[in-house]
């Protein structure tokens, strides 16, 4: 295949080096980042780091693979404002399940200014804990955010004012069962207190004291030093990432799907907090599942609102630096 652009493009390996590189800025749970990329002549592969897989909160590995998801589509889409369209082989090889996906094929189509958007919200977007505003979200957004997971073969229910209640029910019941759990509460302290790591979650972006809201948000077992204000959620949208098989290749595309939620809900203004603690119970988790009526799988819940304009948010989450994320030593000799 030929891969010969115009002089004003950039080759195809330093495309997906950036692009593995811009991946880094995608959201995992508790900012773990657990992937690892190899960048090849003509292809970019994705493989899940064990290393930091929650085994204590996720033993099966859902929330390993959502968060490698989001990290394959912020790759894709950034290959794609680069004008190259990828396609994309999830699972590809039965003797390596930590190889999760390999993208190839490229064909260069001219650089997407719609990707490139995109790219841009990749790096501002972040995670704000602090109770939203009472600007309420409009339906026209929520109709975006669920296009774009939609285009990767997941959906966003939202949630009605009873289920909303029914969600507040099941997060406290993970959380009760979660804080009697010592494993999982060393590994939360263990991910809380990484400070200068490039991964977990620094005291910048946990709230000093538990937000008012209806869903009670995770507590981390340590107070921040994110002042949260006097705000409460009530003008805040809750919902389900869902889809109809509960399998690793989902779980992929579940990630897939909430990274392409949310980057439209960062071009659009709208705050995204993931809620992954009601779907690390198998109890909780089966409650959500019921207010799907059964027709599918939870893979993580979320608020969406419009943040609090007056007071500035929270710092980004620190990301691990390139080199430990990204192995371009088979194309070392075509980078510039």
């Amino acid at each position: 295949m030929s891969h010969e652009t115009p002089a004003t493009d950039r080759p195809l390996t330093t495309a997906l080096a950036a692009a593995a590189g811009m991946a880094g800025h995608a959201p995992s749970v508790h900012n773990t980042q657990p992937w690892h990329w190899t960048v090849l002549p003509e292809a970019l592969e994705l493989r899940v780091v064990r290393e930091r897989h929650l085994s204590a909160a996720d033993p099966e590995g859902r929330l390993l693979v959502v968060s490698c998801g989001a990290a394959l589509h912020h790759a894709r889409v950034a290959l794609t404002a680069e004008g190259w369209t990828p396609a994309v082989e999830r699972l590809p090889d039965p003797a390596q399940p930590d190889l999760l996906a390999r993208l190839t094929g490229l064909t260069h189509t001219g650089a997407d200014p719609e990707a490139m958007r995109l790219v841009q919200c990749m790096q501002v977007r972040h995670t704000d804990r602090r109770p939203v505003s009472d600007e309420p979200v409009a339906t026209a957004a929520l109709g975006e955010i669920d296009r774009a997971a939609t285009r990767e073969g997941v959906h966003l229910q939202v949630l009605d004012d009873t289920q909303k209640i029914q969600l507040a029910s099941a997060a406290q019941q993970a959380a009760a069962v979660e804080a009697d759990e010592p494993q999982l509460q060393e590994e939360l302290a263990y991910w809380t207190s990484r400070a200068g790591t490039g991964t977990g979650l620094p005291p910048e972006v946990l709230p000093q004291e538990a937000p008012q809201t209806t869903v009670p948000a995770r507590d981390f077992g340590r107070t921040g030093t994110l002042p949260v204000g006097p705000g409460h959620d009530r003008a805040a949208v809750y919902g389900i990432l869902w889809g109809t098989e509960d399998e690793p290749d989902s779980w992929l595309r579940a990630g897939e799907g909430l990274s392409a939620a949310w980057l439209a809900a960062t071009r659009l203004g709208v705050s995204v907090v993931p809620l992954s603690g009601v779907v690390e119970v198998e109890g909780t988790r089966n409650a959500l599942r019921h207010m799907l009526s059964d027709l599918g799988h939870p893979y993580i819940s979320m608020r969406l609102g419009i943040a609090e304009p007056t007071h500035a948010g929270p710092p980004h989450t620190p990301r691990l630096d390139t080199a430990q994320t990204v192995d371009t030593s088979a194309v070392r000799d075509h980078l510039p």
